[in-house]
């Protein structure tokens, strides 16, 4: 994991095929608990999480919650 700007510590890249600043998470060394999980988009705009929160929307992706997102429309 190597370091990112201010107290960032890269965790992952999402996509990463590319060269288009495809999204990354970071944890936030030194933010308050609940703004410590830093999600970066290729826009500019970040959310920030508590890790409880960021364990949360795992779960709900291992389950299955978001696989209608991502099915086909038609």
């Amino acid at each position: 994991m190597s370091e990112h700007g201010s107290g960032m510590r890269h965790i992952a890249t999402f996509c990463g095929q590319c060269n288009c600043g495809c999204p990354e998470l970071f944890l936030a060394d030194g933010a308050p608990p609940e703004r410590e999980v830093v999600i970066t988009d290729d826009f500019g705009q970040r959310i920030e999480m508590s890790r409880e929160q960021l364990a949360v929307l795992v779960a709900d992706v291992k389950s299955g919650v978001l696989d209608a997102v991502l099915a086909p429309v038609g």
